[in-house]
């Protein structure tokens, strides 16, 4: 990992997880969601392909793993996308507080 990846994945993780925040449920501390597509051409990434260490959105636990069906992403990809936005939504807004706060 390079000194500029490290950089970006410490200021994402610092946001706080994401969909808490557009839930009006203020900070919470958050695990890296690397995106299962690519944000900037729209190509779905393969079983063995991990995603840029820039194309990650912040999430809690709860969103990102723990939370089941409808609110953790790894439970229901699909569903998770219905009720709190697509991961490129949720990446465009994390790029902008990262800006912001930069």
């Amino acid at each position: 990992m390079t000194t500029a990846e490290r950089k970006h994945l410490d200021a994402v993780a610092s946001l706080g997880c994401i969909v808490c925040h557009r839930e009006g449920l203020g900070h919470a501390p958050a695990e890296i969601h690397h995106l299962k597509r690519n944000p900037e051409t729209g190509v779905k990434l393969g079983m063995s392909q991990r995603a840029s260490h820039f194309h990650v959105i912040p999430l809690c636990p709860t969103h990102h793993r723990a939370g089941g069906f409808g609110v953790a992403y790894h439970a229901w990809p699909r569903q998770f996308e219905a009720n709190y936005g697509t991961e490129t939504e949720l990446w465009a807004e994390v790029q902008r507080r990262v800006e912001v706060a930069a």
